[in-house]
């Protein structure tokens, strides 16, 4: 299991937070913090992205990522 997390600082002085997750070296869910969403990579990642967004998931990644 890989996590990608974190923030990008723009040209124009803005954050871009980001958070990726991979399995055996292949890409399985992100978040993409525009829409509050995740994206499953495929249909296993699909089951955890109901879950997560079921367990509202989305909200904690969504604070934590606009304050790092």
């Amino acid at each position: 299991v890989q996590w990608l997390y974190g923030c990008d600082l723009l040209s124009d002085g803005s954050v871009h937070g980001f958070f990726r997750n991979g399995y055996d070296g292949r890409d399985f869910i992100s978040f993409d913090l525009g829409s509050g969403r995740f994206m499953a990579a495929d249909s296993a990642a699909e089951i955890t992205r109901r879950r997560w967004e079921q367990e509202e998931v989305a909200e904690g990644l969504m604070n934590y990522l606009k304050h790092i």
